[in-house]
């Protein structure tokens, strides 16, 4: 008999489709080169930037998007 320890994680999407298209939107921006970054305007060219700054944008927007961690995040 199979145990009953191991869980499924439900099906349930973790990010609605807005945020799919905002980040979609920033990573063809990069691969351009015209994605800048927020405040200091440079360009962006790491792809985890890239998809960060296309979550919060969705997240201003008013989409699905689990909750920001913070970086100092104590485990």
């Amino acid at each position: 008999m199979a145990s009953n320890t191991t869980r499924r994680r439900s099906t349930k999407s973790r990010y609605g489709k807005k945020a799919g298209e905002k980040v979609e939107r920033a990573m063809h921006e990069m691969k351009r080169g015209e994605l800048r970054s927020g405040r200091s305007g440079k360009k962006v060219t790491s792809r985890q930037q890239a998809i960060a700054i296309g979550l919060s944008e969705a997240r201003r927007a008013g989409g699905k998007v689990p909750f920001a961690r913070s970086s100092g995040r104590k485990k």
